[in-house]
Protein backbone atom coordinates (compact mmCIF):
# COMPACT_ATOMS: atom_id res chain seq x y z
CA UNK A 1 0.00 0.00 0.00
CA UNK A 2 1.13 3.75 -0.69
CA UNK A 3 1.55 6.25 1.44
CA UNK A 4 -1.67 8.09 -0.41
CA UNK A 5 -3.63 5.09 0.23
CA UNK A 6 -3.34 5.69 4.04
CA UNK A 7 -3.25 9.15 3.38
CA UNK A 8 -6.16 11.10 6.05
CA UNK A 9 -6.02 14.19 3.97
CA UNK A 10 -8.68 14.46 1.56
CA UNK A 11 -6.53 16.49 -0.96
CA UNK A 12 -9.35 17.06 -4.01
CA UNK A 13 -12.93 17.89 -2.66
CA UNK A 14 -15.80 19.07 -5.26
CA UNK A 15 -15.42 22.50 -3.17
CA UNK A 16 -12.22 23.64 -4.28
CA UNK A 17 -13.09 22.31 -7.66
CA UNK A 18 -14.71 24.64 -10.56
CA UNK A 19 -15.64 24.63 -14.11
CA UNK A 20 -14.15 27.65 -16.39
CA UNK A 21 -11.57 27.19 -18.51
CA UNK A 22 -12.65 24.07 -20.77
CA UNK A 23 -12.46 24.02 -24.68
CA UNK A 24 -15.52 24.19 -26.40
CA UNK A 25 -17.61 21.38 -27.58
CA UNK A 26 -20.75 22.63 -29.37
CA UNK A 27 -20.68 26.10 -30.44
CA UNK A 28 -19.96 28.33 -27.80
CA UNK A 29 -20.95 25.57 -25.09
CA UNK A 30 -18.14 23.68 -22.96
CA UNK A 31 -19.34 19.93 -21.54
CA UNK A 32 -20.96 21.52 -18.47
CA UNK A 33 -23.17 24.02 -20.59
CA UNK A 34 -24.19 21.62 -22.86
CA UNK A 35 -24.90 18.60 -19.85
CA UNK A 36 -27.15 21.14 -18.36
CA UNK A 37 -29.23 21.60 -21.77
CA UNK A 38 -29.76 18.25 -22.45
CA UNK A 39 -30.28 17.18 -18.57
CA UNK A 40 -32.94 20.14 -18.43
CA UNK A 41 -34.94 18.66 -21.44
CA UNK A 42 -34.79 14.99 -20.36
CA UNK A 43 -35.91 16.05 -16.60
CA UNK A 44 -38.90 18.16 -18.22
CA UNK A 45 -40.25 14.65 -19.95
CA UNK A 46 -39.84 12.68 -17.01
CA UNK A 47 -41.93 15.54 -15.32
CA UNK A 48 -44.88 15.51 -17.87
CA UNK A 49 -45.10 11.71 -18.25
CA UNK A 50 -44.85 10.49 -14.74
CA UNK A 51 -47.49 13.27 -13.27
CA UNK A 52 -49.73 12.38 -16.46
CA UNK A 53 -49.54 8.88 -15.50
CA UNK A 54 -49.70 9.51 -11.36
CA UNK A 55 -52.76 12.23 -12.07
CA UNK A 56 -54.57 9.23 -13.93
CA UNK A 57 -53.49 6.50 -10.94
CA UNK A 58 -55.41 9.01 -8.83
CA UNK A 59 -58.16 10.22 -10.63
CA UNK A 60 -59.05 6.00 -10.94
CA UNK A 61 -58.42 5.19 -7.56
CA UNK A 62 -60.08 2.20 -7.00
CA UNK A 63 -57.43 -0.04 -5.40
CA UNK A 64 -56.23 2.44 -2.97
CA UNK A 65 -53.97 -0.96 -1.47
CA UNK A 66 -52.41 -1.43 -4.61
CA UNK A 67 -52.00 2.09 -6.34
CA UNK A 68 -50.59 3.83 -2.95
CA UNK A 69 -47.40 2.44 -4.19
CA UNK A 70 -47.99 2.38 -7.65
CA UNK A 71 -47.80 6.34 -6.82
CA UNK A 72 -45.17 6.22 -4.79
CA UNK A 73 -43.04 4.24 -7.37
CA UNK A 74 -43.48 6.46 -10.32
CA UNK A 75 -42.58 9.65 -8.21
CA UNK A 76 -38.99 8.00 -7.88
CA UNK A 77 -38.62 9.45 -11.74
CA UNK A 78 -39.32 13.35 -11.23
CA UNK A 79 -37.51 12.64 -7.55
CA UNK A 80 -34.47 11.35 -9.49
CA UNK A 81 -34.19 13.72 -12.70
CA UNK A 82 -34.61 16.54 -10.04
CA UNK A 83 -31.74 15.18 -7.71
CA UNK A 84 -29.78 14.64 -10.73
CA UNK A 85 -30.18 17.39 -12.34
CA UNK A 86 -29.34 20.14 -9.25
CA UNK A 87 -26.61 17.47 -8.83
CA UNK A 88 -25.24 19.05 -12.16
CA UNK A 89 -26.18 22.17 -11.98
CA UNK A 90 -24.51 22.80 -7.89
CA UNK A 91 -21.88 19.79 -8.66
CA UNK A 92 -19.56 21.39 -5.80
CA UNK A 93 -22.50 20.33 -3.43
CA UNK A 94 -23.51 17.45 -5.25
CA UNK A 95 -23.65 14.94 -2.07
CA UNK A 96 -26.35 16.83 -0.88
CA UNK A 97 -28.57 16.38 -3.45
CA UNK A 98 -27.92 13.05 -3.89
CA UNK A 99 -28.96 11.68 -1.17
CA UNK A 100 -32.66 12.86 -1.46
CA UNK A 101 -32.98 10.04 -4.35
CA UNK A 102 -30.71 7.11 -2.56
CA UNK A 103 -33.27 7.60 0.33
CA UNK A 104 -36.17 7.55 -1.64
CA UNK A 105 -35.33 4.77 -4.24
CA UNK A 106 -35.35 2.37 -0.73
CA UNK A 107 -38.81 4.36 -0.11
CA UNK A 108 -39.27 2.75 -4.11
CA UNK A 109 -38.34 -0.93 -3.52
CA UNK A 110 -40.12 -1.21 -0.62
CA UNK A 111 -43.47 0.05 -1.98
CA UNK A 112 -42.77 -2.17 -5.47
CA UNK A 113 -42.51 -5.43 -2.63
CA UNK A 114 -45.71 -3.85 -1.02
CA UNK A 115 -47.09 -3.57 -3.85
CA UNK A 116 -46.74 -7.36 -4.92
CA UNK A 117 -47.58 -8.55 -1.79
CA UNK A 118 -51.26 -7.02 -2.33
CA UNK A 119 -51.90 -8.54 -5.83
CA UNK A 120 -51.25 -12.15 -3.67
CA UNK A 121 -53.86 -10.99 -0.84
CA UNK A 122 -55.90 -7.62 -0.49
CA UNK A 123 -54.53 -7.40 2.93
CA UNK A 124 -51.50 -8.36 5.71
CA UNK A 125 -54.22 -10.56 7.89
CA UNK A 126 -54.87 -12.35 4.73
CA UNK A 127 -51.49 -12.88 3.06
CA UNK A 128 -49.73 -14.41 5.70
CA UNK A 129 -53.00 -16.96 5.60
CA UNK A 130 -51.88 -16.97 1.69
CA UNK A 131 -48.44 -17.89 2.89
CA UNK A 132 -49.11 -20.22 5.44
CA UNK A 133 -50.51 -22.72 2.58
CA UNK A 134 -48.19 -22.13 0.10
CA UNK A 135 -47.18 -25.00 -1.75
CA UNK A 136 -44.93 -25.31 -3.81
CA UNK A 137 -42.06 -23.04 -2.65
CA UNK A 138 -39.71 -22.52 -5.15
CA UNK A 139 -35.98 -23.27 -4.12
CA UNK A 140 -34.06 -20.08 -3.89
CA UNK A 141 -32.04 -18.83 -7.14
CA UNK A 142 -28.02 -18.55 -8.18
CA UNK A 143 -26.46 -17.92 -5.73
CA UNK A 144 -28.25 -19.00 -2.56
CA UNK A 145 -28.86 -22.18 -3.62
CA UNK A 146 -25.25 -22.99 -4.47
CA UNK A 147 -24.27 -21.63 -1.05
CA UNK A 148 -27.53 -24.46 0.32
CA UNK A 149 -25.24 -27.33 -1.89
CA UNK A 150 -21.99 -26.54 0.14
CA UNK A 151 -23.70 -25.81 3.57
CA UNK A 152 -26.06 -28.89 4.35
CA UNK A 153 -28.44 -29.26 1.84
CA UNK A 154 -32.07 -28.92 3.12
CA UNK A 155 -30.58 -28.83 7.04
CA UNK A 156 -28.18 -26.57 6.59
CA UNK A 157 -28.23 -22.38 7.08
CA UNK A 158 -29.31 -21.41 3.41
CA UNK A 159 -32.31 -24.32 3.18
CA UNK A 160 -35.69 -23.32 1.78
CA UNK A 161 -37.73 -22.99 4.43
CA UNK A 162 -40.64 -25.74 5.01
CA UNK A 163 -43.68 -23.04 5.72
CA UNK A 164 -44.39 -20.62 3.09
CA UNK A 165 -44.87 -18.01 5.92
CA UNK A 166 -41.52 -18.16 7.25
CA UNK A 167 -40.01 -17.63 3.41
CA UNK A 168 -42.80 -14.29 3.40
CA UNK A 169 -41.11 -13.17 6.50
CA UNK A 170 -37.29 -13.94 5.33
CA UNK A 171 -38.18 -12.26 1.87
CA UNK A 172 -39.53 -9.50 4.06
CA UNK A 173 -36.66 -9.05 6.16
CA UNK A 174 -34.30 -8.98 3.38
CA UNK A 175 -36.32 -5.75 1.71
CA UNK A 176 -37.29 -4.19 4.18
CA UNK A 177 -33.81 -3.93 5.75
CA UNK A 178 -32.64 -1.62 2.69
CA UNK A 179 -35.32 1.13 4.03
CA UNK A 180 -32.73 1.36 7.33
CA UNK A 181 -29.81 0.68 5.67
CA UNK A 182 -30.36 3.11 2.95
CA UNK A 183 -31.53 5.64 4.82
CA UNK A 184 -28.39 5.16 7.23
CA UNK A 185 -25.75 5.77 4.79
CA UNK A 186 -27.51 8.88 3.31
CA UNK A 187 -27.47 10.60 6.63
CA UNK A 188 -23.74 9.12 7.31
CA UNK A 189 -22.84 10.94 3.96
CA UNK A 190 -23.88 14.05 4.51
CA UNK A 191 -22.92 14.47 8.10
CA UNK A 192 -18.80 12.76 6.85
CA UNK A 193 -18.74 15.56 4.32
CA UNK A 194 -20.02 18.13 6.36
CA UNK A 195 -17.16 17.42 8.67
CA UNK A 196 -14.55 16.24 5.75
CA UNK A 197 -14.54 12.80 6.76
CA UNK A 198 -16.54 11.57 3.35
CA UNK A 199 -14.12 12.88 0.64
CA UNK A 200 -16.18 11.25 -2.39
CA UNK A 201 -12.84 11.84 -4.38
CA UNK A 202 -10.92 8.88 -2.59
CA UNK A 203 -11.61 5.09 -2.36
CA UNK A 204 -9.15 5.03 0.47
CA UNK A 205 -10.60 2.87 4.03
CA UNK A 206 -10.04 6.12 6.36
CA UNK A 207 -12.71 8.05 4.52
CA UNK A 208 -16.07 6.84 5.06
CA UNK A 209 -17.15 6.90 1.34
CA UNK A 210 -16.12 3.56 0.04
CA UNK A 211 -17.42 2.36 3.57
CA UNK A 212 -20.74 3.73 2.66
CA UNK A 213 -20.62 2.45 -0.58
CA UNK A 214 -19.95 -1.42 0.31
CA UNK A 215 -22.44 -0.88 2.84
CA UNK A 216 -25.22 -0.01 0.28
CA UNK A 217 -24.14 -2.04 -2.83
CA UNK A 218 -24.66 -5.09 -0.14
CA UNK A 219 -28.19 -3.57 1.01
CA UNK A 220 -29.31 -3.27 -2.05
CA UNK A 221 -27.81 -6.90 -3.62
CA UNK A 222 -30.23 -8.77 -0.87
CA UNK A 223 -33.05 -6.55 -1.35
CA UNK A 224 -33.07 -6.84 -5.21
CA UNK A 225 -32.27 -10.64 -5.22
CA UNK A 226 -35.02 -10.77 -2.63
CA UNK A 227 -37.99 -8.99 -4.87
CA UNK A 228 -36.62 -11.41 -8.15
CA UNK A 229 -36.90 -14.40 -6.04
CA UNK A 230 -40.71 -13.17 -5.15
CA UNK A 231 -41.21 -12.96 -8.54
CA UNK A 232 -39.63 -15.71 -10.08
CA UNK A 233 -42.15 -17.67 -7.55
CA UNK A 234 -45.59 -16.47 -8.42
CA UNK A 235 -43.95 -15.11 -12.51
CA UNK A 236 -47.28 -17.22 -13.69
CA UNK A 237 -49.47 -16.45 -11.09
CA UNK A 238 -49.16 -12.67 -11.77
CA UNK A 239 -48.92 -12.72 -15.18
CA UNK A 240 -52.06 -10.87 -15.82
CA UNK A 241 -50.75 -7.94 -14.08
CA UNK A 242 -47.10 -7.75 -16.32
CA UNK A 243 -45.11 -8.58 -13.19
CA UNK A 244 -42.19 -8.96 -15.17
CA UNK A 245 -42.41 -5.86 -16.65
CA UNK A 246 -43.00 -4.20 -13.32
CA UNK A 247 -39.52 -5.90 -12.12
CA UNK A 248 -37.43 -4.68 -14.86
CA UNK A 249 -38.55 -1.19 -14.24
CA UNK A 250 -37.81 -1.00 -11.27
CA UNK A 251 -34.27 -3.72 -11.25
CA UNK A 252 -33.10 -0.99 -14.54
CA UNK A 253 -33.68 2.08 -12.39
CA UNK A 254 -31.72 1.10 -8.69
CA UNK A 255 -28.78 -0.50 -11.29
CA UNK A 256 -28.52 2.37 -13.00
CA UNK A 257 -28.66 4.90 -10.57
CA UNK A 258 -26.58 3.09 -8.16
CA UNK A 259 -23.83 0.69 -10.09
CA UNK A 260 -23.08 3.11 -13.31
CA UNK A 261 -22.12 5.59 -10.28
CA UNK A 262 -20.22 3.34 -8.29
CA UNK A 263 -17.88 2.41 -11.24
CA UNK A 264 -17.62 6.15 -12.39
CA UNK A 265 -16.52 6.39 -9.05
CA UNK A 266 -14.14 4.04 -8.64
CA UNK A 267 -12.40 4.68 -12.28
CA UNK A 268 -11.94 8.46 -10.88
CA UNK A 269 -10.69 8.22 -7.58
CA UNK A 270 -7.34 9.19 -6.36
CA UNK A 271 -6.36 5.64 -5.68
CA UNK A 272 -7.37 3.72 -9.10
CA UNK A 273 -6.91 7.37 -11.22
CA UNK A 274 -7.78 5.18 -14.22
CA UNK A 275 -9.79 8.14 -16.30
CA UNK A 276 -8.32 11.71 -15.80
CA UNK A 277 -9.59 15.12 -16.69
CA UNK A 278 -8.25 17.02 -19.84
CA UNK A 279 -8.91 19.81 -21.48
CA UNK A 280 -12.20 19.28 -22.43
CA UNK A 281 -13.61 17.90 -19.33
CA UNK A 282 -12.88 18.83 -16.16
CA UNK A 283 -12.35 16.97 -12.91
CA UNK A 284 -16.63 17.68 -12.01
CA UNK A 285 -17.73 16.77 -15.58
CA UNK A 286 -16.06 12.97 -14.92
CA UNK A 287 -17.26 12.25 -11.35
CA UNK A 288 -20.82 14.27 -11.20
CA UNK A 289 -21.43 15.46 -14.81
CA UNK A 290 -21.60 12.42 -16.57
CA UNK A 291 -23.36 10.24 -14.23
CA UNK A 292 -25.42 13.03 -13.43
CA UNK A 293 -26.36 13.44 -16.94
CA UNK A 294 -27.11 9.62 -18.10
CA UNK A 295 -29.51 9.78 -14.95
CA UNK A 296 -31.68 12.57 -16.41
CA UNK A 297 -31.23 10.77 -19.75
CA UNK A 298 -32.74 7.12 -18.41
CA UNK A 299 -35.09 8.81 -16.09
CA UNK A 300 -36.78 10.31 -19.35
CA UNK A 301 -36.79 6.73 -20.61
CA UNK A 302 -38.14 4.78 -17.45
CA UNK A 303 -40.93 7.57 -17.52
CA UNK A 304 -42.36 6.32 -21.07
CA UNK A 305 -41.57 3.11 -20.13
CA UNK A 306 -44.19 3.08 -16.53
CA UNK A 307 -46.57 3.93 -19.00
CA UNK A 308 -47.01 -0.25 -19.97
CA UNK A 309 -45.37 -1.30 -16.50
CA UNK A 310 -48.08 0.86 -14.23
CA UNK A 311 -51.00 1.13 -16.33
CA UNK A 312 -54.32 2.89 -14.75
CA UNK A 313 -56.51 1.56 -17.07
CA UNK A 314 -57.01 -1.46 -15.21
CA UNK A 315 -58.05 0.33 -11.94
CA UNK A 316 -60.37 1.89 -13.99
CA UNK A 317 -64.30 1.21 -12.99
CA UNK A 318 -65.05 -0.73 -16.15
CA UNK A 319 -62.42 -2.74 -16.59
CA UNK A 320 -61.27 -6.16 -16.60
CA UNK A 321 -61.71 -8.03 -13.62
CA UNK A 322 -58.79 -9.93 -11.78
CA UNK A 323 -57.80 -12.36 -9.19
CA UNK A 324 -56.17 -13.09 -6.25
CA UNK A 325 -53.78 -16.44 -7.56
CA UNK A 326 -54.33 -19.49 -5.38
CA UNK A 327 -51.92 -20.25 -2.83
CA UNK A 328 -51.33 -23.89 -4.12
CA UNK A 329 -50.75 -24.81 -7.37
CA UNK A 330 -52.05 -27.78 -7.58
CA UNK A 331 -55.14 -27.97 -6.85
CA UNK A 332 -58.03 -26.02 -9.80
CA UNK A 333 -59.85 -24.14 -6.67
CA UNK A 334 -61.75 -21.22 -8.19
CA UNK A 335 -59.61 -17.89 -8.01
CA UNK A 336 -60.92 -14.91 -5.70
CA UNK A 337 -62.50 -12.00 -7.65
CA UNK A 338 -59.42 -8.83 -6.79
CA UNK A 339 -63.02 -6.64 -5.99
CA UNK A 340 -62.83 -3.21 -7.32
CA UNK A 341 -64.36 -0.42 -5.24
CA UNK A 342 -65.21 3.40 -5.89
CA UNK A 343 -63.37 5.81 -7.13
CA UNK A 344 -61.36 7.73 -3.87
CA UNK A 345 -58.95 9.88 -5.02
CA UNK A 346 -61.10 12.96 -3.57
CA UNK A 347 -60.87 16.09 -5.81
CA UNK A 348 -58.68 16.00 -8.46
CA UNK A 349 -57.42 13.37 -7.13
CA UNK A 350 -55.52 15.04 -4.26
CA UNK A 351 -56.66 12.51 -1.69
CA UNK A 352 -54.97 10.01 -3.29
CA UNK A 353 -50.88 11.81 -3.60
CA UNK A 354 -51.50 13.01 0.37
CA UNK A 355 -52.43 8.96 1.35
CA UNK A 356 -49.27 7.80 -1.61
CA UNK A 357 -47.05 10.29 0.73
CA UNK A 358 -47.92 9.01 3.94
CA UNK A 359 -44.96 6.67 4.81
CA UNK A 360 -46.33 5.14 7.89
CA UNK A 361 -46.90 1.86 6.64
CA UNK A 362 -43.44 1.62 5.08
CA UNK A 363 -42.31 2.35 9.22
CA UNK A 364 -44.92 -0.52 10.19
CA UNK A 365 -43.52 -3.29 7.81
CA UNK A 366 -40.14 -2.62 8.82
CA UNK A 367 -40.78 -2.51 12.71
CA UNK A 368 -42.66 -5.73 11.58
CA UNK A 369 -39.79 -7.17 9.99
CA UNK A 370 -37.11 -6.46 12.66
CA UNK A 371 -39.98 -7.97 15.30
CA UNK A 372 -39.85 -11.19 13.77
CA UNK A 373 -36.17 -11.42 12.86
CA UNK A 374 -35.11 -11.13 16.49
CA UNK A 375 -38.32 -12.66 18.20
CA UNK A 376 -40.50 -14.14 15.81
CA UNK A 377 -37.75 -16.65 14.06
CA UNK A 378 -36.61 -18.35 17.04
CA UNK A 379 -40.47 -19.51 17.75
CA UNK A 380 -41.58 -20.14 13.68
CA UNK A 381 -41.84 -23.93 14.08
CA UNK A 382 -45.07 -23.21 16.52
CA UNK A 383 -46.80 -21.73 13.43
CA UNK A 384 -49.58 -24.31 12.45
CA UNK A 385 -48.39 -23.87 8.77
CA UNK A 386 -45.92 -26.51 10.06
CA UNK A 387 -48.06 -29.00 10.90
CA UNK A 388 -50.25 -28.54 7.71
CA UNK A 389 -50.26 -31.08 5.19
CA UNK A 390 -50.96 -30.06 1.42
CA UNK A 391 -54.38 -30.64 0.78
CA UNK A 392 -55.19 -32.74 -2.77
CA UNK A 393 -58.66 -33.06 -1.72
CA UNK A 394 -60.06 -30.44 -4.68
CA UNK A 395 -57.53 -32.08 -7.37
CA UNK A 396 -59.23 -35.78 -6.96
CA UNK A 397 -62.91 -34.30 -7.00
CA UNK A 398 -62.08 -32.13 -9.98
CA UNK A 399 -58.85 -33.46 -11.51
CA UNK A 400 -59.47 -31.34 -14.72
CA UNK A 401 -59.36 -28.15 -12.04
CA UNK A 402 -62.08 -26.35 -14.63
CA UNK A 403 -62.90 -22.41 -13.07
CA UNK A 404 -66.52 -22.51 -11.86
CA UNK A 405 -66.55 -18.58 -11.55
CA UNK A 406 -70.15 -18.70 -13.37
CA UNK A 407 -71.53 -20.85 -10.22
CA UNK A 408 -73.12 -19.37 -7.66
CA UNK A 409 -71.38 -21.46 -5.39
CA UNK A 410 -68.46 -20.28 -6.27
CA UNK A 411 -68.84 -16.77 -5.66
CA UNK A 412 -70.34 -17.54 -2.10
CA UNK A 413 -67.60 -19.68 -1.48
CA UNK A 414 -64.88 -17.06 -2.12
CA UNK A 415 -66.63 -14.63 0.75
CA UNK A 416 -67.12 -17.38 3.05
CA UNK A 417 -63.30 -17.78 3.60
CA UNK A 418 -60.30 -16.97 1.72
CA UNK A 419 -57.23 -19.47 1.59
CA UNK A 420 -57.88 -23.86 0.81
CA UNK A 421 -60.19 -26.18 2.80
CA UNK A 422 -58.01 -28.92 4.68
CA UNK A 423 -58.34 -32.71 4.54
CA UNK A 424 -59.71 -34.05 7.20
CA UNK A 425 -57.45 -34.41 10.31
CA UNK A 426 -55.01 -32.02 9.63
CA UNK A 427 -55.56 -28.65 11.59
CA UNK A 428 -56.93 -25.80 11.05
CA UNK A 429 -54.78 -22.69 9.88
CA UNK A 430 -55.04 -20.41 13.25
CA UNK A 431 -56.56 -17.47 11.56
CA UNK A 432 -59.68 -19.38 10.09
CA UNK A 433 -60.24 -19.26 13.84
CA UNK A 434 -62.17 -15.89 13.33
CA UNK A 435 -64.22 -16.65 10.51
CA UNK A 436 -65.67 -19.18 12.06
CA UNK A 437 -66.05 -17.55 15.73
CA UNK A 438 -67.96 -14.37 14.05
CA UNK A 439 -70.39 -17.03 11.88
CA UNK A 440 -74.15 -16.43 12.27
CA UNK A 441 -76.80 -19.55 11.71
CA UNK A 442 -78.58 -18.87 8.30
CA UNK A 443 -82.30 -16.96 9.07
CA UNK A 444 -83.97 -17.90 6.63
CA UNK A 445 -83.60 -21.73 7.59
CA UNK A 446 -86.69 -22.01 10.08
CA UNK A 447 -86.40 -25.82 10.04
CA UNK A 448 -84.56 -28.16 12.26
CA UNK A 449 -81.49 -29.75 11.43
CA UNK A 450 -79.98 -32.72 12.88
CA UNK A 451 -76.76 -33.45 15.06
CA UNK A 452 -74.06 -34.45 12.75
CA UNK A 453 -71.26 -37.33 13.76
CA UNK A 454 -68.58 -35.43 12.01
CA UNK A 455 -66.21 -33.38 14.72
CA UNK A 456 -62.95 -31.61 14.72
CA UNK A 457 -60.00 -29.88 16.66
CA UNK A 458 -59.80 -26.11 16.03
CA UNK A 459 -57.83 -23.25 17.95
CA UNK A 460 -59.54 -21.12 20.08
CA UNK A 461 -61.67 -18.46 18.27
CA UNK A 462 -60.57 -15.17 17.64
CA UNK A 463 -62.40 -11.88 16.78
CA UNK A 464 -60.84 -11.08 13.59
CA UNK A 465 -58.42 -8.29 13.40
CA UNK A 466 -55.51 -8.08 10.40
CA UNK A 467 -53.14 -6.26 12.18
CA UNK A 468 -52.86 -8.76 15.33
CA UNK A 469 -51.23 -12.19 15.21
CA UNK A 470 -52.98 -14.85 16.12
CA UNK A 471 -52.01 -17.52 18.82
CA UNK A 472 -52.22 -20.79 19.03
CA UNK A 473 -54.42 -23.43 19.78
CA UNK A 474 -55.24 -23.44 24.09
CA UNK A 475 -58.86 -25.63 23.60
CA UNK A 476 -61.05 -27.89 21.52
CA UNK A 477 -64.12 -26.91 19.79
CA UNK A 478 -66.64 -28.48 17.70
CA UNK A 479 -67.36 -26.55 14.82
CA UNK A 480 -69.80 -26.99 12.06
CA UNK A 481 -68.32 -27.33 8.10
CA UNK A 482 -69.08 -25.41 5.33
CA UNK A 483 -72.45 -26.26 3.67
CA UNK A 484 -72.82 -26.49 -0.36
CA UNK A 485 -73.33 -22.49 -0.20
CA UNK A 486 -70.19 -21.63 1.82
CA UNK A 487 -72.22 -20.54 4.92
CA UNK A 488 -71.55 -21.91 8.63
CA UNK A 489 -73.39 -23.11 10.77
CA UNK A 490 -73.81 -21.45 14.48
CA UNK A 491 -71.99 -23.02 17.02
CA UNK A 492 -72.83 -26.36 18.22
CA UNK A 493 -73.47 -29.87 16.68
CA UNK A 494 -75.50 -29.57 13.86
CA UNK A 495 -75.94 -31.34 10.67
CA UNK A 496 -75.66 -30.15 7.06
CA UNK A 497 -76.21 -32.15 4.43
CA UNK A 498 -73.59 -32.22 1.31
CA UNK A 499 -73.36 -32.20 -2.37
CA UNK A 500 -71.52 -35.43 -3.71
CA UNK A 501 -68.77 -34.35 -4.82
CA UNK A 502 -68.32 -31.49 -2.36
CA UNK A 503 -64.24 -31.54 -2.08
CA UNK A 504 -64.90 -29.63 1.88
CA UNK A 505 -67.21 -32.30 3.12
CA UNK A 506 -65.28 -36.17 2.23
CA UNK A 507 -69.13 -37.25 1.81
CA UNK A 508 -70.83 -39.00 -1.04
CA UNK A 509 -74.33 -36.61 -1.04
CA UNK A 510 -76.15 -39.19 -0.06
CA UNK A 511 -75.44 -40.48 3.28
CA UNK A 512 -78.12 -40.10 5.99
CA UNK A 513 -77.46 -39.34 9.88
CA UNK A 514 -77.99 -41.82 12.52
CA UNK A 515 -81.40 -42.31 14.04
CA UNK A 516 -83.49 -40.21 10.61
CA UNK A 517 -85.44 -41.02 7.83
CA UNK A 518 -83.72 -42.30 4.28
CA UNK A 519 -84.80 -39.70 1.46
CA UNK A 520 -87.60 -40.35 -0.55
CA UNK A 521 -86.21 -39.96 -3.67
CA UNK A 522 -82.46 -39.56 -3.39
CA UNK A 523 -80.73 -37.26 -6.13
CA UNK A 524 -77.55 -38.70 -7.73
CA UNK A 525 -74.25 -36.48 -7.68
CA UNK A 526 -75.03 -34.39 -10.79
CA UNK A 527 -78.66 -33.63 -9.52
CA UNK A 528 -76.97 -32.51 -6.48
CA UNK A 529 -74.48 -30.39 -8.23
CA UNK A 530 -76.67 -28.47 -10.63
CA UNK A 531 -79.90 -28.09 -8.60
CA UNK A 532 -77.60 -26.43 -5.37
CA UNK A 533 -75.75 -24.36 -8.04
CA UNK A 534 -79.14 -23.10 -9.71
CA UNK A 535 -81.50 -22.73 -6.86
CA UNK A 536 -79.03 -23.06 -3.48
CA UNK A 537 -79.29 -25.61 -0.95
CA UNK A 538 -82.92 -27.16 -0.85
CA UNK A 539 -83.95 -28.86 2.63
CA UNK A 540 -86.96 -31.38 2.38
CA UNK A 541 -88.73 -32.54 5.59
CA UNK A 542 -88.61 -35.52 5.32
CA UNK A 543 -84.94 -35.77 5.35
CA UNK A 544 -84.00 -35.62 1.91
CA UNK A 545 -81.42 -32.95 0.57
CA UNK A 546 -82.46 -31.29 -2.43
Amino acid sequence: MGSDFWNTTCNSTLEDLRIGSEEKLVGDLNFHQLALIIAGGSTIIAYIVSFYLMWQHALNYTKPREQRHIIRILFMVPIYATSSFLSLYFYWHAIYFQVISEAYEAFAISSFFALMCHLVAPDLHEQKQFFRQLHPIKPWLIPVNWFAKCCGGDRGCWRVPKSGLTWFNVIWVGVYQYCFIRVAMAITAVVTQYFGRYCESSNSPVFAHVWVIAIEATAVTIAIYCLIQFYSQFRVALAEHKLGLKVLAIKLVVFLSFWQTVVISLVTSETVHLVKPNEKLAYPDLKVGIPSLLLCFEMALFAILHLWSFPYAQYKEDAKITFYPSPNSTIGIPPRENERGPKQGGFLGLKAFVDAINPWDIIKAFGRGIRWLFVGAKHRHEDPSYQLKADTSYSSQNPNGKSTDHLPIANQFRRSTFGLPNAPGDPMPEESAGLIANAQPNPASGHKRQATPYKDTMVNPQAYDEHTEQGPATHTTTYAPYDDRGDIGAAGPQYYAYDAGDPYSGHTGDEVPPGSNPPRNPRNSTQAQVGNALWGHQYDPHGSSR
